[in-house]
């Protein structure tokens, strides 16, 4: 039985905080292996090897690590896209062109997340991408995405679905991160695939 409107939020927020806690404890060393072993498995999928444009982001902390797979399709002449929160937790966009063109900036209280530091681009550039990387902490047998619960990349889908635009989506994770079931609203649509480091799983229901 699916979940719908804010009955599952005390589930989800259950599931981020186990998550969350989980990756805390997790070695530098752990997080450095998996982020090399991520790379090399999402460079085999289709879907990255093959675009011309991606939308990623700068993991932080201990999310499973994408500066490494940022820098080799940046090498191989993709255009990747990466995202500046705006204050309204809406994302705008820059294009990586290496890790020099990062900034650390800080918004209130929150992390310090990596930038681009080059022009901004507008939410709306997100739209030109053949494959979105979207960050999450979960995913579970039927492509169901759970985010951080901040809203930015809920906004980001929203736009995606607005402009007729039908990128890949595809979620880069730890293997016990691949659970039997998160829940879903009645608004969530399911993720293309799957990245761990012990391989890929893909989602058919994925639009």
């Amino acid at each position: 039985m699916s979940h719908v409107g804010h009955a599952d939020e005390p589930d989800k927020r259950t599931l981020r905080r186990e998550i969350l806690t989980v990756r805390g404890r997790l070695p530098a060393d752990d997080v450095r292996a998996t982020a090399a072993a991520l790379a090399q498995r999402a460079l085999d999928l289709p879907e990255l090897s093959q675009a011309r444009t991606v939308a990623a982001y700068v993991s932080v902390g201990s999310e499973p690590g994408t500066l490494a797979l940022l820098d080799t399709l940046h090498t191989r002449g993709v255009r990747v896209l990466l995202p500046a929160l705006l204050p309204d937790n809406d994302l705008d966009w820059g294009v990586y062109t290496g890790p020099g063109s990062l900034d650390r900036v800080r918004h209130g209280g929150k992390m310090a997340l990596l930038e681009p530091s080059g022009p901004r681009l507008g939410p709306d550039a997100v739209t030109a991408a053949d494959t979105v990387l979207l960050p999450g902490l979960a995913v579970d047998a039927r492509g169901m995405r759970l985010g951080r619960g901040g809203g930015s990349y809920d906004r980001v889908l929203a736009r995606l679905a607005d402009a007729g635009a039908r990128p890949a989506l595809v979620v880069l994770l730890y293997d016990p991160e691949v659970v039997g079931r998160v829940p879903a609203e009645a608004h969530d649509r399911p993720v293309h695939a799957v990245v761990t480091p012990s391989g890929v799983r893909r989602f058919p229901g994925g639009v």
